[in-house]
């Protein structure tokens, strides 16, 4: 059940209503592990379905979860999706390269879906390919092989596993090209880690502020608010450069961190959002929300 603070996003700059043929169809994906009950009654992502029903117009929802059949991840619900915001945490492995690259990320790059990854779904299957993806357009237009006598070599490096770089590394994705003569010869590419060095989970409030105000995801919104209980990521993320930075958040011992990220993969979009954790009531806040609201009717009607 919605409790009334939740409403006080009602006085945040509301959206414009859609009409039914018009609305935005959203996929909660959400692992439901145990320990989001230690914030949210019955799971982090029904609390987000609920919050977002009650505030704002336009949206349909359909909420699935990891274990249920086909991983949530069924031709029915995706064909059905607009977007999809995802939730991962501890069990990121059980989506493989190979089911995130077939129903999602093919998907994602031709404009069917887009997404929205939250919080510790930095390292979620979906998210690390989608970046993989942007790595790769990257490379195709950074160096092109435009000679078609000499055959440039192409190295994509991927990342060993789920481990955090330590703060002095490169930082990923990184480049080494190569000439033989003034021919482009080999490129030597080490894929993003999709993680940074260094976190804090003491739930210690962070200020978020917004830094592209004209943005529609910033609609609404405070030019800073605080987070009042929240895990701490510090830079640097080791992630391709995004297309826009919309927020970035900071803590009272001097970390930072791009908290509102959007890349464009293919013909779809791809938004991350970095404020949570499940032991605490981030989602139960109403500029949250808002955040989330306007996403997905950014994305949906893109």
């Amino acid at each position: 059940m919605i409790k009334p603070a939740a409403l006080l996003i009602a006085f945040l700059t509301p959206l414009l209503p859609l009409s039914a043929e018009e609305s935005i169809n959203v996929l909660m994906w959400d692992e439901r592990q145990p320990r989001q009950a230690e914030a949210y009654d019955n799971f982090l992502g029904n609390e987000i379905v609920e919050r977002l029903k009650a505030t704002t117009t336009g949206l349909k929802f359909r909420s699935v979860s990891l274990d249920v059949p086909e991983q949530g991840l069924s031709s029915d619900n995706l064909d059905w999706a607009d977007v999809i915001i995802w939730w991962g945490h501890a069990r990121h492995w059980e989506i493989s390269p190979e089911t995130a690259q077939r129903k999602l990320i093919k998907r994602i790059m031709a404009g069917k879906l887009d997404l929205i990854a939250l919080h510790s779904s930095h390292w979620a299957t979906v998210f690390m390919e989608a970046m993989n993806e942007r790595t790769r357009a990257v490379v195709r237009k950074r160096y092109p092989n435009t000679d078609p006598k000499f055959k440039v070599d192409y190295e994509y490096i991927p990342t060993p596993g789920r481990m955090p770089p330590t703060a002095d590394s490169l930082v990923t994705p990184a480049y080494l090209a190569l000439r033989k003569g003034k021919h482009l010869a080999h490129v030597r590419i080490d894929m993003p880690n999709c993680c940074f060095p260094s976190f804090r989970p003491d739930g210690e409030p962070g200020v978020l502020s917004v830094t592209a105000p004209n943005h529609p995801i910033a609609k609404g919104l405070p030019k800073t608010f605080e987070v009042k209980a929240t895990e701490m990521y510090n830079e640097p993320f080791h992630v391709p450069e995004p297309d826009q930075v919309i927020f970035e958040e900071r803590w009272r011992p001097g970390e930072w961190f791009r908290s509102g990220m959007v890349w464009n993969i293919g013909k779809g979009k791809v938004f991350y959002f970095r404020p949570g954790h499940e032991q605490y009531p981030v989602f139960k806040q109403p500029e949250i929300i808002q955040i989330l609201a306007n996403a997905c009717h950014w994305l949906g009607s893109e």
